[in-house]
């Protein structure tokens, strides 16, 4: 766990790749297995690029990172991660990224499933019209929640 200015973050990976980050005030907050391991000293290179993050000195990420999901998902979550600081893309363009143009709402599902939220940055993803539209790992409610992750990290 470490704490952000979103609330805490569940960082969740092995000694080789950061798997998952979990915003623990979010809708669905990750349950923590038994069998897990706490190491303290885990993803120091993770948590220091997540402070420089949200001091507004960093913005991109350089964390090794295994997301598991399908096929498509997996071709969502990489697009997201060429997305540049700062920009939003409609669901429409992010489909037409992917060379799926009638995929938007297959796009928003594969979003709102990133393991690895704030890293990958789904919450850079909006409406067509320019709205805070469907539910991202790190919205609470459906536009304030997400609102507030958007103007919190970019």
């Amino acid at each position: 766990m470490t704490d952000s200015p979103i609330g805490e973050l569940l960082l969740v990976g092995d000694e080789r790749a950061l798997h998952g980050l979990y915003m623990q005030a979010g809708r669905k907050p990750m349950t923590i297995a038994p069998e897990w391991e706490h190491d303290p000293s885990a993803f120091s290179d993770a948590r220091s690029q997540l402070s420089e993050y949200f001091a507004g000195v960093r913005t991109s990420f350089d964390l090794a990172l295994v997301m598991d999901g399908t096929p498509f998902q997996r071709r969502v979550w990489r697009a997201l991660q060429d997305l540049p600081y700062g920009e939003t893309i409609s669901y429409g363009e992010l489909a037409r990224r992917i060379d799926q143009p009638a995929a938007p709402r297959a796009v928003g599902l594969a979003n709102g499933r990133n393991p690895i939220s704030v890293i990958v940055p789904c919450h850079r993803v909006i409406g067509a019209h320019g709205t805070l539209t469907g539910r991202t790992p790190c919205s609470g409610q459906r536009t304030r929640g997400a609102r507030a992750c958007r103007n919190a990290l970019c």
